[in-house]
């Protein structure tokens, strides 16, 4: 029986302080972080942006009739 491990690469937040957001990024792997600003309309966009990557990496298949 085979087993499945995930390994955690990196972790990403999205922390707002005051108005103002920020993106951290942490590579696992590396124990680094990086941190740059984003805008508001950028995170007001997120769902949009998250549904699209995900319709891009998996897409629908067309149904089949029998």
């Amino acid at each position: 029986m085979e087993t499945s491990t995930q390994t955690l690469l990196f972790a990403a937040e999205l922390v707002e302080e005051n108005g103002t957001y920020a993106l951290v990024v942490e590579d696992v792997r590396r124990g680094t972080v990086q941190s740059t600003p984003v805008p508001k309309a950028m995170v007001d966009k997120l769902p949009t942006f998250l549904s699209a990557l995900i319709a891009k990496l998996h897409p629908v298949q067309p149904r089949r009739r029998w």
